[in-house]
């Protein structure tokens, strides 16, 4: 399936089959405009202000050459009544007129005329205005189609995901529910009581990249409605722990955490974008390590914010270094996409807070997260 929106036309194409409305009280000027542009262009006529605006609604023309001077309407008249009407104000507008003084050319462009074209015509002048000018419109409507492609592309992908979220969901749910309850039994061996855990833990895994598969396509393009609620952030992060250990375990690397007592109180954050962000950040920590290692975790609380640390001995290659948190930077991870650490940078954004990063071989590598206090019922985008 495509979501990519049709090209824009063909300007040169589309300009021979524009359509023009020449509007003057004076035949011997229509004359003169009609045999200079009824080659190149369509045309429709009128010889008064009623008349044209009668056309211009009928007919909507790509653009339109209308005399100042005139009696009962004139040109100014008219010009204002043709950008109120919705259907017409987006027709180009260039005056003909007599005039040459600034402030009717200024009081014609106020109303909203895009050129003036001053009497008696040049034809070569006439013909060069009128084309650009609907070239410069054709290229707007081109790009207000282009945008409501896109606008319709995305309605259609978030759509399209939320269908294939829930399809994924309904059968997953019950498969991470049964293993949970299945843990809680005490005739488990200790192989087959890791082997429970895998399994919950790789469907928690799954279960987030159905989440993040729209969540992060929201976030980038500033649609995710960020509802925080209050969580124990103690408890999300030994969760995250306790799903990392048998990783831990097969790359032989230690998993420690240690929390403040401060930090026990309830704090405003979303439980599930919190968890995939961090999964993805002790992942990455422990996939980075060497046997041996340890990776670190520490959680403070001060004034309205918390801080959490993530701390790893490996440091990070040269090569990405600068640009750890850009999409799909990634080195020596032969699975490794570059996605995990610019999804929780984006995470970390969306709820306001801050990811940063320092490495050397003296100090290891450091994750450092921010999260200050939002108000609950807070709108964020």
């Amino acid at each position: 399936m495509s979501f990519a929106p049709e090209p824009p036309p063909d300007l040169a194409a589309a300009q021979q089959q524009a359509l023009l409305l020449l509007v003057d009280d004076m035949p011997d000027n229509l004359q003169v405009l009609e045999c200079g542009l009824m080659n190149d262009y369509r045309l429709v006529v009128a010889r008064h202000g009623e008349r044209a605006l009668h056309l211009a609604a009928e007919k909507r023309p790509d653009l339109i050459l209308l005399d100042v001077m005139m009696p009962e309407l004139d040109g100014f008249e008219v010009c204002g009544r043709l950008k109120q009407n919705p259907e017409t104000a987006d027709i180009p507008v260039i005056f003909l007129t007599a005039l040459n003084d600034e402030n009717s050319e200024k009081r014609g462009l106020e109303l909203g005329a895009v050129d003036y074209i001053h009497k008696p015509f040049n034809m070569a002048l006439v013909r060069t205005r009128v084309a650009t000018h609907l070239q410069a419109s054709q290229a707007r409507q081109a790009l207000r189609a282009h945008a409501l492609g896109l606008e319709q592309a995305a309605k259609l992908r978030d759509e399209v995901d939320r269908v294939l979220r829930h399809d994924l969901k309904a059968p997953l749910s019950p498969i991470i529910g049964f293993v949970d309850l299945m843990i809680d039994d005490d005739n488990l061996t200790e192989e087959q009581h890791e082997n429970l855990q895998l399994i919950r833990d790789s469907g928690h895994k799954m279960l987030g990249m159905i989440h993040r598969s729209l969540d992060i396509y929201k976030m980038e393009t500033k649609r995710y409605h960020y509802n925080p609620v209050p969580s124990n952030l103690h408890q999300i992060v030994q969760s995250v722990v306790s799903s990392m250990r048998i990783l831990a375990k097969q790359m032989e690397v230690g998993l420690e955490f240690d929390c403040d007592a401060s930090a026990d109180a309830p704090f405003p954050v979303e439980e599930m974008l919190l968890h995939m962000m961090l999964y993805n950040l002790v992942q990455n920590a422990i996939e980075a390590s060497s046997p041996g290692d340890v990776v670190k975790l520490h959680l403070t609380r001060d004034d309205a914010q918390v801080t959490l640390t993530i701390h790893n001995p490996a440091v990070v290659p040269d090569s990405i270094r600068d640009r750890f948190f850009e999409k799909y930077a990634t080195s020596g991870k032969r699975q490794g996409t570059g996605l995990g650490t610019y999804s929780a940078h984006l995470m970390a954004e969306t709820m306001g807070g801050t990811l940063t990063m320092t490495s050397s071989t003296e100090a290891g590598t450091q994750l450092t997260l921010v999260l200050p206090e939002p108000k609950i019922g807070e709108d964020q985008q």
